[in-house]
């Protein structure tokens, strides 16, 4: 992707269909055993649900501590966007393997305005290895990462919500102020990307089921508050009063480095901010070892 950055979503939904195709129909026949009683829209709804979750967990992973990690937070919330979209193919009866499916992905995605189009850019490869821009890296990665956000749909996708300029200005205002108490709080980054996501995502899932289906029936009631979106603002909040505690601790008993305080408060913001970090992904990874019941 970094050699050819303009080929990110061919890339990426070739990678996909190759990776993630032959394993789309097992998992939908899995969830269809676990609840035999489900109709054709209520399975929809499941495998939507169960996307969306996973997608909401990348977004809460760039939070925290991991802020470097964006790149790969976003690859993986992508392979994870894609590979609900193949399960939903899988659940209608379609083939999740099928070269298809990647042409229908870029559709999706808004890369491509028709599958034809879309199979012939997957089927076009350069005759020479293009030569590399006479960039730095930092502004390879940065091009990176707003295709990623883009096909994401963090970002508005070209055809959809119009908005004027100011909202535009607004959404862009807001982000770098996140990113700016980011570099102070990393932990301000887990609700926001986390609602980003699931709302990126659920676009994504509707346009896929229109695609599919031809009606957005997903057996499943809009709520206005998503649990998962409530208990990761908890999860922020109460991740905040550690390095807030330990700030005011060194603010109470005028502990200083150097004749000042302000390379403790770093060292005190950054270690709580690792520690609950690293605590979370324990028990995230600890979970996930458990056998199921």
């Amino acid at each position: 992707m970094a050699a050819e950055p303009a080929r990110l979503p061919e890339a990426l939904a070739s990678f996909a269909l190759r990776h993630l195709g032959p394993g789309a129909g097992p998992s939908v026949e899995r969830l269809r055993a676990a609840h035999p009683d489900a109709d054709p829209a209520t399975l929809r709804s499941l495998v939507v649900s169960r996307g969306r979750r996973r997608v909401v967990t990348e977004g809460a992973f760039v939070g925290g501590p991991f802020l470097v990690l964006i790149p790969v937070a976003f690859c993986g919330a992508l392979l994870s966007q894609v590979r609900t979209v193949l399960e939903l193919a899988a659940a209608e009866g379609r083939d999740p393997a099928d070269p298809e499916r990647a042409a229908e992905l870029l559709v999706l995605q808004g890369v491509h305005e028709d599958t034809a189009s879309a199979r012939a850019a997957l089927e076009t490869r350069p005759a020479t290895p293009r030569a590399r821009p006479a960039r730095g890296r930092t502004a390879t990665l940065w091009d990176l990462v707003m295709r990623m956000a883009r096909l994401l749909g963090l970002l508005t996708p070209s055809g959809e919500e119009r908005s004027g300029r100011p909202a535009r200005i607004g959404q862009w205002v807001l982000v770098g102020c996140v990113f700016l108490v980011g570099l102070v709080a990393p932990l301000v980054w887990l609700p926001y990307m986390a609602v980003s996501y699931n709302r990126a995502t659920t676009r994504m899932m509707d346009r896929a089921v229109v695609f599919y289906v031809g009606s957005r029936d997903l057996r499943s009631p809009r709520r206005r508050v998503d649990p998962s979106m409530v208990a990761a603002g908890l999860r922020a909040t109460a991740s905040l009063l550690l390095p807030l505690a330990g700030l005011l601790v060194v603010a109470a008993t005028d502990t200083r480095i150097g004749g000042g305080q302000w390379p403790v408060a770093v060292i005190v913001v950054v270690s709580s901010c690792l520690l609950t970090g690293g605590w979370w992904l324990w028990r995230r990874h600890r979970r996930r070892s458990e056998p199921p019941p």
